[in-house]
């Protein structure tokens, strides 16, 4: 079944034209239907709307209401686009109750860490947008993106799948030894745009593709155990492995 996919973003919408410009499963497994910025607008955004697909500004920073009524808002704007899936996609806001009760278990995220990492109480070992430099701050020999179902916590939700890893330089080492932040910085910044820029798109057409298929079920993983499910595994090739092959 097509599913209709309404984007929301900040800045900018990391692989949104990858799965404008070559997903071959955009319009066959799913639409990209809109695009909401938090912003006044967003890098993408002629680009997007030149591609036919509506865009609308909700800028956060000049919204006079509390975070619900923002959400609550959202949900006014998204409705005539009726969308089966919300993806955030470089949003840098948590979601609310209005926007998780109006799409519930329908709210997929982006993030650049591997969500199958937890800590001892079941919360992710790297949440929030300085994941990729906390990861590489801990001493992490990869890291990952992961597709998640998004609920009321920082990106705590159930990965649906995970990305291939992507190497720390060992240069990383050298870095250590010197006094130099802003040389990590330069590193840790450079190691996210590969990310980005190699990732996104692929992550979250095969999450789009499984999602439209039935492979993942949504309402299930969000009802079952965390540990219930293990995300599929997107490999740099492009195929996706079931999670019963990946951890056989």
């Amino acid at each position: 079944m097509l599913k209709r996919v309404a984007v929301l973003c900040s800045h900018r919408a990391p692989g949104l034209l990858y799965l404008l410009n070559r997903a071959a499963d955009r319009g066959l497994a799913y639409e990209v239907v809109c695009v909401v910025s938090s912003e006044e607008t967003f890098d993408e955004e002629v680009r997007v709307e030149r591609r036919g697909i509506p865009t609308r500004a909700h800028p956060m920073r000049s919204f006079g209401g509390s975070r619900q009524a923002y959400d609550a808002e959202t949900v006014r704007i998204l409705e005539p686009f009726m969308p089966d899936v919300i993806l955030l996609d470089g949003y840098l806001y948590l979601v609310t109750e209005p926007l998780l009760a109006g799409y519930r278990s329908r709210i997929i995220n982006l993030h650049f860490s591997d969500l199958t990492e937890r800590t001892a109480t079941g919360a992710p070992r790297f949440p929030g947008i300085r994941a990729v430099r906390d990861s590489i701050a801990a001493g992490c020999p990869d890291t990952r993106a992961t597709v998640h179902l998004v609920d009321e916590f920082p990106d705590a939700g159930p990965p649906l799948v995970r990305s291939w890893p992507f190497p720390v330089s060992p240069l990383i080492e050298s870095i250590r030894t010197l006094d130099a932040p802003d040389v990590f910085k330069a590193y840790v910044y450079a190691h996210q745009q590969w990310m980005m820029r190699t990732v996104s798109g692929p992550l979250i057409n095969a999450a789009l593709r499984l999602i439209a298929s039935g492979e993942i079920d949504l309402d299930a993983r969000a009802a079952a155990p965390l540990d219930e499910h293990a995300p599929w595994l997107l490999d740099q090739q492009g195929a996706l492995l079931a999670p019963e092959l990946e951890f056989a």
